[in-house]
């Protein structure tokens, strides 16, 4: 896969298919754009695209009011390159794009890129203070030789399948119903750094993974997850929250793995969060926390690792 950062010239040798969007999370929304822009660069002997930014456009003009992210940008370029997209364009989303008129912003899309044919999604706004809509598109086609394409909203219980509807999702526990919409467990990945080491005293030690405040962190509670390091998958127990039982302060991630024994203190770990087991609980002592906790352990054994 070819990566672009705010280059227009790369790209020139053949016909490119371009799928337009955020694509915040690469919900089962986001990947018919992308799976329709593979199928017509195949059909067509060309290049598929997809066309995005590098950071969501709040962060620019409104940082409080930007959203958590459902994926980072190294996840995504992998999760893309893995579909089997052949570029990926991340722009910095900054004042002169924000300012672009949204005829300009096609014109120079399809002139530098090659582009013969566009996909977007059925809500697709575009262009300085999104001005630029469907029926812009749509004369924009004719007036530059391009293929429209406009998919249709997904729906999932009869409603509109969204980045803004997973999120929700992920804050309130439902993290089986957000991996349904993302056709993949919700993962955040982050370095191994070393905590309280309570969890040790009483045969559970703990994994404790350092939080990017950019992501969406799932409700307090312990989850059913599967762990990937070391290019190993592995069973675990993931506990978010404040560790009541021990008087915590600040939010932790922290991950029982099973059947696991390494230091991995400084290494990169991914947690994918498979199943909500319970609510976070202050027990009375910490033999009361081991006796639940042996319980947590007895249930991931009896789940499978769905990676």
């Amino acid at each position: 896969m070819i990566l672009i950062n705010d280059d227009f010239h790369k790209i020139k040798s053949k016909s490119v298919y371009v799928a337009l969007g955020s694509f915040d999370g690469l919900h089962i929304g986001h990947l018919s754009l992308i799976n329709k822009s593979i199928d017509l660069a195949k059909k067509n002997n060309g290049l598929s695209m997809v066309y995005t930014f590098e950071n969501h456009p709040l962060t620019f003009i409104n940082k409080e009011k930007a959203p958590k992210l459902l994926i980072d940008n190294k996840n995504k370029i992998k999760l893309l390159e893995n579909l089997g997209i052949d570029i990926a364009c991340f722009i910095n989303f900054n004042e002169h794009v924000m300012k672009m008129n949204p005829s300009d912003f096609i014109k120079k899309l399809v002139e530098q890129y090659n582009i013969k044919g566009i996909v977007v999604g059925f809500n697709y706004r575009f262009g300085y203070k999104n001005l630029g809509d469907l029926e812009l598109l749509k004369k924009l086609s004719e007036k530059l030789d391009f293929e429209l394409y406009v998919m249709e909203a997904m729906l999932w219980k009869y409603e509109v399948i969204s980045s803004t509807r997973i999120r929700q999702m992920i804050s309130n526990g439902s993290v089986e119903e957000a991996n349904t919409l993302l056709t993949r467990p919700f993962m955040l990945s982050g370095k191994v750094i070393h905590g309280r080491k309570i969890g040790r005293t009483i045969g559970f030690p703990t994994a404790n993974m350092e939080i990017d405040r950019n992501m969406i962190i799932p409700k307090k509670g312990v989850y059913y997850t599967n762990l990937e390091c070391k290019g190993k998958f592995l069973k675990g127990i993931t506990s978010v929250g404040n560790n009541p039982t021990v008087n915590g302060d600040n939010i932790t991630i922290e991950t029982y793995i099973l059947d696991f024994s390494e230091s991995i203190y400084d290494n990169e770990v991914k947690v994918y969060f498979i199943e909500y087991i319970r609510d976070e609980i202050k027990f009375n002592s910490l033999n009361d926390l081991k006796n639940q906790l042996e319980k947590d352990k007895n249930f991931a054994k009896l789940r499978n690792i769905k990676i």
